[in-house]
């Protein structure tokens, strides 16, 4: 039987690999993959075991409410957004995600922030300052130069989300010997 999977935890183009490898090694019929979504063909109760041992062994969870599902594509979006720098976010990020997953932003929004107690434009920013510690990290860009591939409108604004979030200033954070980042699946 053909089904799609929705997957925790399924944050990046590694996770990707990592389950190709695993359902190839363990003889699993891979239809398609992407972030957080696989579709497979499966022909019996054996098979969807090794699927599950697969997702425990290597950190995934297997999505099976229709709210946890939804909530995991936000952040699924959310990540692939940031992705594709410069970011052009030229409307609300509402409208972005309403359009993307075809839902009321009302009923998206109250969903997220009951399950995960953040709301869906705090856990953006939480991502968005994760994307800033990777830029500095990778020494191409300054800050402002950060700031407006992340479509912040002014450094200061970009500089004081990143001391809320971290506690220290752009340039503490890039003086540090150990720059320490968060993975995308613990952001929370």
């Amino acid at each position: 039987m053909i089904k799609d999977y929705f997957v925790k935890n399924m944050v990046c183009d590694r996770c990707i690999k990592v389950l190709r490898d695993e359902l190839m090694e363990h003889n699993l019929k891979l239809l398609e993959i992407e972030l957080g979504r696989l579709r497979l063909y499966i022909e019996s109760e054996s098979e969807f075991e090794k699927l599950e041992a697969i997702f425990k062994n290597n950190g995934f969870l297997l999505l099976e409410t229709p709210e946890h599902k939804l909530i995991e594509k936000v952040k699924i979006e959310l990540i692939k957004m940031l992705q594709s720098i410069p970011l052009n976010l030229n409307k609300k990020l509402s409208v972005y995600l309403e359009e993307k997953l075809n839902r009321d932003y009302s009923m998206i929004s109250r969903i997220f922030s009951a399950t995960e107690h953040i709301t869906i434009e705090k856990y953006f920013i939480k991502l968005k300052i994760e994307k800033v510690k990777e830029l500095i990290q990778n020494k191409e860009n300054n800050f402002t130069m950060i700031g407006q591939l992340l479509d912040y409108s002014h450094i200061n604004h970009l500089s004081s989300q990143f001391k809320n979030e971290t506690g220290m200033s752009l340039s503490e954070y890039k003086l540090r010997q150990n720059n320490s980042r968060n993975s995308l699946d613990k952001i929370m």
